[in-house]
């Protein structure tokens, strides 16, 4: 698990610095807003203080890194975020580690009755949409689209291809190497149940990581590599991949775009994203307004991180939750 005591390079960083440039200040501290030189003087504009603690998915950590950068600039808060899966978050929020946890799937009904047991209740919110984007490395110019049968054959647990001609007729003799999120993650749970046919259902012998910007990596530098996570580090990471699209079946090919993801188009890939907060830290008041401040400016900070907004009146029912 990688944990952020979230430190924001500067007003600018989602434009100037990449993901993992942020993700490298695990042991920095950090309050989200500013002081006038010791003084103690809050930024102009904010009110509140205090400590909010997160986890939870690698996926949804760029909406909600992007939100607490920009309430930082008006409020005196310090917000940590973990970025351990959202099975491994859902492991610390339901046991009254942490206040929310970023959520790429529903939680399960285990994990509701985790909660449960220590008494943890909370409340679920919809922040975004989100397509699972499959990429190579740019080497591999002789595919541009997958069938889902193909990718259930590559990722199944019996499988044992490991050479891109065994994929398909045609492809070049070149060996094969996977790349994908971890079992803690809810990418995996998701990719796995609409592509394999059952949830945590895969073959092992993979790169595996919670940490999405490592499997950019392995990606980039390896020429025979296929991998999966959210479209939004592929959008961070354009010049450094290849995109594909995905045939559900019916002989068309759908690649991941803000209007496809949205639509449903891109199927069987797209899905919605959530956090989830206990009721006792909404309680408090930085947090609610953290949340309404994440319901207000959410929409937009998504798009601006590579996601999707989901429609107004998603954000409109979360606003009629906390009230």
């Amino acid at each position: 698990m990688r944990f952020i005591d979230h430190a924001i390079l500067a007003p600018a960083s989602r434009a100037t610095a990449p993901l993992g440039a942020i993700l490298v200040l695990a042991l920095a501290s950090y309050a989200c807003g500013g002081s006038d030189e010791g003084t103690g003087a809050q930024t102009a504009g904010g009110n509140l203080s205090g400590e909010i603690r997160g986890d939870g998915s690698s996926t949804v950590f760029p909406i909600t890194e992007a939100v607490v950068e920009e309430f930082g600039k008006i409020n005196d808060v310090k917000i940590s975020i973990g970025i351990s899966g959202t099975g491994g978050g859902f492991e610390r929020f339901c046991n009254k580690e942490t206040d929310f946890n970023d959520a790429s799937r529903p939680i399960k009904e285990a994990e509701k009755d985790a909660c449960a047991d220590k008494g943890v209740e909370y409340v679920e919110f919809q922040v975004a949409y989100n397509g699972l984007s499959l990429v190579v490395n740019p080497s591999s110019d002789f595919v541009d689209c997958l069938k889902v049968e193909e990718l259930r054959r590559l990722w199944e647990p019996s499988s044992t291809i490991n050479n891109w001609r065994q994929v398909r007729d045609g492809f070049p003799d070149r060996k094969l190497t996977l790349y994908g999120p971890g079992e803690d993650s809810g990418t995996f749970d998701y990719f796995t149940q609409v592509i394999v046919g059952t949830e945590g259902s895969s073959r092992a012998d993979y790169t595996a990581s919670e940490d999405d910007n490592l499997l950019v990596q392995g990606v980039s530098g390896d020429q025979g590599a296929l991998g999966y996570f959210g479209y939004a580090y592929y959008a961070e990471n354009i010049d450094k991949l290849r995109l594909l699209s995905v045939d559900p079946g019916n002989g068309s090919c759908v690649s991941p775009t803000p209007e496809t993801i949205l639509s449903g188009e891109y199927t069987p890939l797209s899905r919605p994203l959530y956090v989830y907060f206990t009721k006792e830290a909404l309680e408090r008041p930085e947090v609610g307004e953290f949340v309404r401040f994440y319901l207000a400016e959410g929409a937009a900070l998504a798009e601006e991180v590579g996601y999707v907004a989901a429609p107004a009146e998603i954000y409109e029912e979360g606003l009629a939750k906390l009230r």
